[in-house]
C-alpha cells in the first residue's frame, strides 16, 4: 500500500477541490466527505478453509447550502467530468429543497485547529496465507478442548480505513486507522443438547492482540460451561451482566441522550439533563482522543474539535450528544459528536464510549446474592427508547450464594431503564475492547420471566 499519509493529503485535496467548485456553481456553503476502507479475511471450519473475503471501496459525498436549503449526494465516480456533474446536481437539489432552519456548518471558533496523534495504524497488513494460519490456530484451540464436538469456524481478518472531511468554514483534516481481528465459534454437545459460544478479539494495532489458541480456547470452554441448562422460576431477583453484555446498557444510554431524539422528545431521558440518572460514584465517559481507540479521531464529522467528556459525572446526566443541527434545535453548543456517511447530513454519535470501574472484583460484587442471574447472552431488542421499558430474551448461569453455578437458557429478563439505571453497580474489570466498554455490572430489582 502507498504511504497512507499522502493518501490522506491526497483526498484532503481532492474535497477541497469539490467544495470550490460549489462555491462556484452557486452554493452559499459547503461541504465534503470521503471515505476509503480495504479489508482482508480467512475463515476455516474443521480445519479446511471456508471463506475468503477481500473488498476495497472509495466514495466521497458533497453538502451543498443555498440559504438554509441543503443537499446532499455522493458517488464512487472520481472522473473530472462526473464530479463537475455532482456539484451542479447538488446545487439544483439545495434549491429545490425545503428550508430547514436548523441546518448549517459550525462556527470557525469551534472548527478543531490542530491534529492529534492518536496512534491508529501500525503499518502491518497480513496477507490471506498469514490470515488463513491463524483462523486454522484459533479454531484447532477451540476443537481441543474437552466435550467440543463441532465448529461453526474460525476466522481472522485486517483493515484499513481513510476519512477525509472539509468545509467552507475552513477546515480541513484527515484520519486513518487500521484494524486486526480473530474469533472462533465453538459447538458442544450432540443431538439436542448441543451449545455454542465464541470469542472476539480485535485491535488497531496487531501486537495488541491475544494468541489465537487463547481465544479459540475461551470459545470452547464458554460453549462446554453451557452444557445442560435448566430453567429458572420466575422472580424478582439481582441480575449480574458479563463485560460482553454490559456494553448494551452503555448503548442504550447513548442512543437515550442521543440529541436527535432530544429534539424530537422520544427519549425517556428528554427532561432529566443536569440530574442525577444514575447513582452516586458512576461515571460514563466519551473519549474521541484514546490512542488506539476503534471510534478515535481528533475531529468530528462538521470539523468541530472533539474532546474528552462525562457524559455521566458521579451519577448526573452533564450532556447530549450533539452536532450543529441539534445543538442548535435545543439552543446549545454542538459537543463535537457529528457523525456521517457519505449520503446523507451530520447526526450526531457517541465516539470511544465506557463505564468506569468500580473497586470490587466481580466475586465480591456477587459475594452476597443468595440466587440471582449472570448473563452471557442477550437475544432481541425489546427495548422502548420513548418509555425506557426492558425486556430481553437471556441466558447464562444461576448465581448461587454468590457463586456461578449451573447454566440456564430460555428465560426473559425484564425492567425499565429510568430505574434500571440508578441500581445498577460495576465492578472493577473493565477492558478496552470494543468501541462501547463496561465492567460486569450488578442491577438489583429487575425480573425475570422462566418456567
Amino acid at each position: 500500500m502507498s504511504d497512507p499519509r499522502q493518501r490522506a493529503l491526497d483526498a484532503q485535496s481532492l474535497i477541497a477541490d469539490l467544495i470550490k467548485a460549489a462555491r462556484k456553481a452557486g452554493a452559499d456553503a459547503a461541504d465534503a466527505v470521503y471515505h476509503e476502507s480495504r479489508s482482508l479475511s480467512a475463515g476455516v471450519r474443521m480445519g479446511q478453509p471456508e471463506d475468503v473475503e477481500s473488498s476495497e471501496s472509495r466514495d466521497l459525498g458533497l453538502r451543498v447550502l443555498v440559504g438554509r436549503q441543503q443537499a446532499c449526494v455522493s458517488t464512487t465516480d472520481f472522473a473530472p467530468a462526473a464530479l463537475q456533474e455532482l456539484v451542479g446536481r447538488a446545487v439544483s437539489m439545495a434549491r429545490a429543497a425545503p428550508e430547514d432552519k436548523y441546518c448549517g456548518l459550525p462556527e470557525p471558533d469551534q472548527l478543531a485547529a490542530q491534529p492529534v496523534e492518536l496512534d491508529l495504524f501500525d503499518g502491518i497488513e497480513l496477507e490471506m496465507p498469514q490470515l488463513l494460519e491463524r483462523a486454522k490456530a484459533v479454531e484447532a484451540a477451540a476443537l481441543a478442548v474437552p466435550g467440543i464436538t463441532n465448529s461453526e469456524g474460525g476466522s481472522a481478518g485486517r483493515g484499513f480505513g481513510l476519512v477525509a472531511y472539509a468545509n467552507t468554514a475552513g477546515f480541513s483534516g484527515s484520519g486513518f486507522s487500521g484494524s486486526h481481528s480473530i474469533s472462533a465459534a465453538a459447538i458442544a454437545g450432540k443431538d439436542t443438547g448441543m451449545e455454542r459460544d465464541w470469542d472476539y478479539e480485535a485491535k488497531t494495532h496487531f501486537s495488541d492482540l491475544p494468541d489465537p489458541a487463547s481465544i479459540g480456547r475461551k470459545a470452547g470452554e464458554r460453549a462446554v460451561r453451557r452444557l445442560n441448562p435448566v430453567k429458572l422460576d420466575s422472580a424478582a431477583m439481582p441480575i449480574v451482566y458479563d463485560p460482553r453484555v454490559a456494553t448494551s446498557l452503555v448503548g442504550h444510554l447513548a442512543g437515550a441522550i442521543n440529541g436527535a431524539s432530544v429534539a424530537r422528545g422520544t427519549s425517556f431521558l428528554k427532561d432529566r439533563l443536569g440530574q442525577m440518572v444514575f447513582a452516586s460514584g458512576i461515571t460514563i465517559t466519551d473519549d474521541p482522543l484514546r490512542r488506539r481507540g476503534f471510534r478515535s479521531r481528533w475531529f468530528d464529522m462538521e470539523g468541530v474539535a472533539r474532546q474528552t467528556r462525562a457524559l455521566i459525572e458521579d451519577g448526573r446526566l452533564t450532556t447530549w450528544l450533539l452536532d450543529c443541527a441539534t445543538a442548535r434545535q435545543l439552543g446549545m453548543a454542538s459537543t463535537g459528536h457529528a457523525s456521517r456517511g457519505t449520503t446523507s447530513p451530520p447526526s450526531p454519535a457517541p465516539t470511544n464510549i465506557y463505564l468506569n470501574p468500580g473497586r470490587q472484583t466481580p466475586a465480591e460484587l456477587m459475594a452476597d446474592i443468595k440466587l440471582g442471574l449472570y448473563v452471557t447472552e442477550l437475544i432481541g431488542m425489546g427495548v422502548n427508547g420513548v418509555t425506557g421499558d426492558y425486556s430481553r430474551g437471556a441466558a447464562g448461569f444461576v448465581i448461587r450464594d454468590g457463586q456461578l453455578a449451573e447454566p440456564v437458557s430460555e428465560i426473559t429478563i425484564a425492567g425499565n431503564l429510568k430505574e434500571m439505571f440508578p441500581n445498577l453497580t460495576p465492578a472493577n474489570d473493565l477492558e478496552f475492547r470494543f468501541g462501547t466498554d463496561a465492567p460486569t455490572l450488578r442491577i438489583d430489582g429487575m425480573t425475570v420471566a422462566g418456567r
